[in-house]
Parts: structure tokens; sequence; C-alpha cells
């Protein structure tokens, strides 16, 4: 597929528009699980780090799909992925309303709502990305702000709705709503170049001038035995019986020859079409070496390397917040008169703005995008330290607004990516880095649910999350300075397929 120059512009605000309200119809539930974690724990029974789960999967699992969410889109586009990830929202919350334990929440809001928002995550990135390129920061920006407005909005209205027609009654008209995501995929465009061939002249200049040389030959054959045929016919009407006798018997010795040369014709057919198989197939197996030679080529770039080891690390300590606040307030014992805002609605309101301007900062030619995420890290693990000594609704919600609006580093992560290795390995890239997200997300909560299981307060476990983030972060850092380039002259070394991310250049 030919893609056209990006036109930052035209179509592309209407695919922005329409990714901004997928994202919130599909992310708005997941990200606000944090008031559905209440009730599943009042209604189960279950411990905080086993109920956990349920929130991390439904944020992780597709993530951990990312690898096949983009081949997914690389193979169908993202209108198909989009409607087919709607189907599979809607369907998983649905289903959810009717659990009778935990474990089926594993299944139906873990597994099938977090594939459906992994796909749907990873159509709006990428043609996103294809329309824009100057504005590409501000675009990403804006389509990643709709999570953080669903995460906003949600929060109240899953509460709202929990009280009006309790926990199953929520989940249905959640599903519901998350129907309308079939509406804005169907908007998504593909950006093609109107000069590409058509498929089927695609396929058939792949196939093997071999295989058209046997059908030649083969048509050449039948239309030989075709003729002979019809002489040896008419030669028995017009003939005398005698002459019919020594014909019929020419006839015969003729047939069998031409049976022969069937034979032969269908030897050469099962040996062509063998040889075709096998070329196919050694097409494909080409095909699976190649994709992985182009991953072990993006792992030589040392930032490439230490940004999986980051964004891991971030999401098992960063995500932990947005699932648990909630219940971090109960447990220090906050009085719910004291309940200006849900704890989990400042965090998508910062979210929002995190992101806006994380993403109008990217585009500034004089900000390097991978010193900005760093630093948005770095400040992440310093805020997740302070989480034990907010005692009060005032500490913690600030704290709350300031963890939401570094994690609106979300909206520059797709950008620092296609600066790291380029548009062209994009897809791969961030499918690879979209895997070890996910590992981080569905780790992240159960692993403080069973922090605070074991030593019966968070303390612990937060401290243990800021590290996480501050040790992913320095190490980003540490592979992002200059001086390792000018020590190693590793742009020099690199196969010729590497992006090699120039931190002195401007991002």
């Amino acid at each position: 597929m030919v893609f056209r120059k990006p036109p930052d512009g035209g179509w592309g605000w209407v695919i922005v528009v329409v990714s901004f309200f997928a994202q919130f119809l599909c992310y708005g539930s997941p990200l606000a699980v944090g008031v559905l974690y209440l009730e599943w724990l009042d209604a189960f029974g279950e411990g905080k780090g086993k109920t956990a789960w349920v929130g991390s999967l439904a944020n992780g699992i597709g993530l951990l799909a990312s690898p096949v969410c983009s081949i997914c889109v690389s193979s169908f586009g993202a209108r198909p992925v989009a409607i087919f990830s709607g189907f599979m929202v809607a369907g998983g919350l649905m289903m959810s309303s009717f659990a009778p334990n935990i474990y089926f929440l594993y299944v139906s809001y873990g597994i099938v709502v977090g594939l459906g928002c992994g796909l749907l995550y990873t159509a709006t990135v990428t043609i996103t990305c294809q329309y824009f390129d100057k504005r590409r920061g501000l675009a990403l920006g804006l389509i990643s702000t709709g999570s953080s407005v669903g995460l906003f909005i949600y929060a109240a209205l899953q509460r709202e709705l929990i009280e009006l027609y309790g926990l199953d009654g929520c989940l249905l008209i959640v599903g519901a709503l998350s129907l309308n995501i079939l509406a804005c995929g169907s908007l998504m465009r593909p950006l093609e170049s109107s000069s590409s061939p058509p498929p089927e002249k695609m396929f058939v200049d792949k196939v093997p001038d071999q295989y058209f040389v046997y059908h030649e030959k083969e048509k050449t054959i039948e239309e030989n035995i075709s003729i002979l045929e019809k002489g040896y016919t008419d030669e028995k009407c017009v003939n005398n019986v005698p002459d019919c006798k020594q014909d019929s018997i020419l006839n015969k010795n003729v047939l069998s020859s031409i049976n022969i040369n069937e034979k032969d014709t269908y030897k050469k057919k099962v040996v062509e079409q063998t040889n075709f198989c096998k070329q196919l197939a050694k097409r494909k197996w080409q095909l699976y070496l190649t994709y992985w030679k182009d991953t072990m080529v993006l792992f030589k770039n040392k930032v490439f390397s230490a940004l999986f080891v980051a964004i891991l690390l971030f999401d098992i300590g960063g995500f932990p917040p947005s699932l648990l606040m909630e219940d971090v307030a109960r447990s220090a014992n906050i009085s719910e008169d004291d309940y200006y805002m849900p704890l989990i609605s400042i965090i998508g309101i910062m979210t929002t703005v995190g992101k806006l301007v994380l993403g109008i900062l990217a585009d500034f030619k004089w900000v390097n995008t991978l010193y900005l995420y760093v630093t948005t890290l770095i400040m992440t693990g310093v805020a997740l330290f302070a989480i034990p000594f907010a005692k009060s609704y005032l500490t913690l919600a600030m704290l709350s607004g300031i963890l939401g609006f570094l994690t609106g580093n979300w909206s520059i992560f797709p950008y620092v990516t296609t600066k790291t290795v380029g548009i062209e390995k994009l897809t791969h890239a961030y499918g690879i880095l979209m895997f070890f997200a996910g590992l981080g997300n569905s780790l992240g909560p159960p692993i403080v649910g069973w922090f605070y299981d074991w030593t019966q307060e968070y303390n612990t476990a937060f401290y243990f999350s800021g590290f996480c983030v501050l040790l992913g972060g320095f190490l980003l850092l540490l592979a992002a300075l200059p001086c390792w380039n000018a020590c190693t002259n590793q742009s020099s070394r690199l196969p010729p397929n590497t992006y090699s991310y120039k931190v002195a250049s401007n991002a």
C-alpha cells in the first residue's frame, strides 16, 4: 500500500474527532475501573490483589497483544479493526453484568474489553500518524485526550449509574454506549495513493513466471488433443468399413500416445504446482525471517532498548494510582464529607490537560521530545514517593492532579517512537513497546494490592512504584546522552535499516 504525503489537515481533522470519541467511548470504563473496583471488592469478597487483576487486565491485555493488533491494522486497515473493536468492547461490558464470580470478570471485562481497547488504540494512533506529519504531536495529543475525558466523565457516570441501577445495570448501559464506536470507525477513511495498482494486479505480478509458462504449455497440449480427436472422428464417417478397421487400430494407437502425453502433462502439472507451493512457502518464510531480523535491528539501537525498559517500569509503578487511589483514600480514613470530587476524576481531567500541553510542546522545534519524556518519568517517580505522606483529601487531590498531568506523556510516546525508529517502522516498533507497556499495566496494580494484603498499608507499595519509575527514567536518560554517540560513533556502525535517535538534534 502506497500512502500519499500526510495532508496535515483536511479529512485528517475528521480522523482526529472520530478517534477522540472512539477512545472516549472505549477507554472511559476501563480507566475509571477504580469505581467498579470498590463494588467488586464488596460483591465478591476477594483480596485486593486478586480483585485488582480485573482492571489491570482490562488496561494491560490490549497492550500485551499490541504486536497482534499491529498486524491486524497492517493487514486489514484501521477502519475494519476499529469497527470490530467496537463489538468487542460493547460485548465484553454487557457480558460482565452477568458475572457470577471474579474469574468470569477476568475473561469478560479483562480479556475481551482489554483486547478491544488495544485494537482500537492501535488503529487510531496509526491512522492519525498517516494523516499528520508537522502537526503530529498536536493531533496525537488531541485524540489521546479522549481517553482522559472518558476517565473524568465515566468516573462520575458509573458512580451515579450504580446508585440508580446497581452494578449490573451500570455495565449494561455503559456497554450500550460503547456501540457508538461503530459509527466512529466507519469514518476512518484510509489514506491511500490513487496511483497505486489494484490488489488483484499486485497479486498477479507476484506469481512466478514458471506458473504462467505451465498454463501456456497445458493449453497447447489440450488444443492438440482436441484437434486429433475431431480429425479421427470425421474420418470414420467418410471411409469404408475395412478402412475404418485400420483407422480404428490407428486411432487406438494415437489415443494411447495421447494418454501417455496426458500422463506426462499431469506429471508436469504436479511438478509445476509443487514448485509453485515451495516458492510461495519460501517467500512466506522469508517474510517471517525479515520480521525478526528487523526486530533485532531495532534492539541494536540503545535508545530503543532503553525505551522499552522505561515503559515497562513506568507502567508497573505509574498505573496503580489511577486504579487504586479511591481505595487509598478509604484506607486513610478520609471522610466522604470531605470529597468534593472523585480522585479518579481529578486524575482524568489533569491527564487531559497534560496530554494537550505535552502534545503542543512536542511540536516546537526547540523542544527535544525524548528529554521531555524523561522529565515526566522522573517527576512521576518523585510524586509516587510522596503518596505515603498524604493524609488528607487535599494532599491526595494535589498528588492526583500532578500524577494525572504527568501521565499525559502518553500523547508524546508515539511521537518519541516515530523519531527513534522512523515512520516506516512505527507500527512494528510501537507494537513491541506496547507489549511491554501492557505487561507493566497487568502487573502493577496486583503487585500494589499484594503489598497491601501483606503489610496492611500502601506505603511500601508506593515506595516500590516510585523506585521503578525513577529507575526507568534514569536508564533512558543515560542511553540518550550525547556523549555515548561521541564515544562509540554508533551511528556509523549500525546497519542501514536502523534509525538512531540523535539527541543533539531538535526532535
